[in-house]
């Protein structure tokens, strides 16, 4: 049994945000497309600036809509140090199927048996030249590992994708996959997770998932 106290364990706290809203009328599967996000909620972006911790270690990954964000929390207030890109917090990749609807996917003829496949697994099965969210999963963890062990009991601030967060979260309650495929994650919300030190390992606290500023 572990025994955790507040007092002598000094916790890594991650502030998960997703970036901004894209706008997308059609409801393209974006995956690794570089889209440009909508940074033009201020009310939210704002709310976040008071709320997240001065002095913290701020990510980002190499797509667009993640730097936008960025800029727009300093904009709105939030002083934090020039952003970190890191590669392997990126979006899962949907490869053949980027830029496509669901919709669109699922009326071609003659069905194409992948998305079958897929929808059967959604979690471990590999969309066309992509990659499965159980692989997005694996590189997010060890991730997480490594920069925490970088940034051992500091604030980090990430603004990353929804993809992202859903596999923070499967490695912090270390559920499958799929499980953390139910967990709703918006734009511009808020999942904080913490990570503590301890014998024999790691373990992690969630603070909130999926928070908004308003609504």
């Amino acid at each position: 049994m572990i025994s955790v106290a507040a007092s002598d364990t000094a916790a890594t706290r991650w502030w998960l945000l997703r970036h901004a809203p894209v706008p997308d009328p059609e409801g393209r599967i974006l995956g690794r497309i570089d889209a440009d996000a909508h940074t033009g909620d201020t009310e939210d972006l704002e709310a976040l600036a008071r709320l997240l911790p001065p002095r913290a270690v701020l990510l980002t990954t190499p797509l667009r809509r993640t730097g936008q964000t960025a800029r727009a929390l300093a904009a709105a207030g939030l002083r934090l140090p020039r952003a970190v890109e890191v590669a392997e917090l990126q979006e899962q990749s949907f490869g053949a199927w980027e830029g496509e609807t669901w919709g669109g996917l699922a009326s071609r003829e003659p069905p194409d048996p992948a998305l079958a496949a897929f929808w059967e697994d959604p979690a471990h099965q590999v969309p066309p030249d992509g990659e499965s969210f159980a692989a997005v999963t694996a590189r997010v963890g060890a991730a997480l590992d490594r920069l925490s062990r970088a940034h051992a009991g500091r604030d980090i601030v990430a603004v990353v994708h929804a993809g992202t967060v859903r596999a923070a979260l499967a490695v912090a309650l270390d559920v499958d996959p799929a499980t953390a495929l139910r967990f709703a994650v918006e734009p511009l919300s808020l999942t904080r997770l913490d990570r503590l030190d301890v014998s024999p390992g790691p373990v992690w606290r969630v603070g909130c998932v999926n928070t908004l500023m308003t609504v």
